[in-house]
């Protein structure tokens, strides 16, 4: 069994305690027990859970995890105290906000002997599987995924790194790429935002991704993939996975603590994580000049 410590009380923070309290029977989940939390803010018990201070949990030989669920610009600061105590750490994305400290931080993590996992869970709902199975075997011309959401909140850094999540997508569909050029439109008194990255795949056909942000803006992530066979205008629909996708990460994560993952696989995790960091922090810095 693994004893786990949640950092970071909020839907995510939460979400992960009920998981560990109801794995799904028969997964590499059951393995992981949830011994405490940690916050910001003094909190009674949650989910029947104690809370505990991070130099406590650090110190505990009974918590051998640590799930980081904090604000963006926390993350790194909390992996770093975890890793360096020997602790396997799981992470909402982004990592990092640059590529050099996500560097370091798989180093200490190779270094320590532990297992360092930033959750990707937008690779495992049900229509991105149905988009892939759909852009498989086709050749790309050029495309367009266009991402609009209400504001964000102080604390999840550049909407390079906020929006990862959809950068992690075209990646995931085309393969590696590069940034030819970034604009940021920003009006803070209104709080909206909007940036647009001009993106080449290894076989220079060019992707354009935008994210926008501001109030009362719906969710939604608009598409235009042209193909030389087909255009795809939206994302496939497809009913939802029977398994939660916080729980399919838990037990993708308890898989790689079980020893269960190839090395193989978790080098081409590593590869695609560390990459799409690095375009983000590309992204930034254009989008600064």
């Amino acid at each position: 069994m693994f004893g786990a410590v949640v950092v970071g009380i909020g839907t995510a923070g939460w979400v992960r305690i009920r998981d560990m309290l109801a794995p799904l029977p028969g997964s590499p989940a059951e393995k992981l027990n949830v011994r405490a939390f940690i916050s910001r803010r003094k909190l009674d018990s949650q989910q029947g859970v104690s809370q505990v201070t991070a130099e406590e949990a650090v110190s505990r030989e009974d918590i051998q995890v640590a799930f980081i669920c904090t604000e963006n610009v926390l993350h790194e600061e909390n992996v770093r105290t975890f890793l360096q105590a020997g602790k396997h750490v799981c992470v909402e994305y982004p990592m990092t906000m640059n590529y050099k400290a996500a560097l370091e931080l798989w180093n200490l993590a190779q270094e320590k002997g532990v297992i360092l996992h930033e959750e990707h869970i937008e690779l495992l709902t049900e229509d991105f599987k149905e988009l892939k199975r759909e852009v498989e075997g086709k050749i790309l011309q050029e495309g367009t995924l266009h991402f609009t959401g209400g504001a964000l909140k102080p604390g999840f850094g550049f909407p390079a790194f906020s929006g990862i999540a959809r950068l992690t997508w075209l990646v995931e569909l085309f393969g590696e790429l590069s940034v030819t050029a970034a604009t940021m439109e920003e009006d803070s008194g209104n709080n909206y935002s909007k940036m647009t990255a001009k993106l080449l795949t290894s076989d220079d056909r060019p992707l354009m991704w935008i994210e926008e942000r501001g109030p009362g803006l719906p969710r939604a992530k608009n598409i235009n993939f042209q193909f030389d066979s087909c255009t795809l205008t939206e994302v496939p629909p497809a009913p939802r996975g029977a398994v939660g996708l916080f729980m399919q990460d838990l037990i993708h994560f308890s898989a790689k603590l079980a020893g269960q993952v190839s090395p193989g696989d978790l080098h081409r995790e590593k590869i695609r994580i560390l990459h799409c960091l690095r375009l983000a922090e590309n992204i930034q810095q254009l989008c600064k000049r």
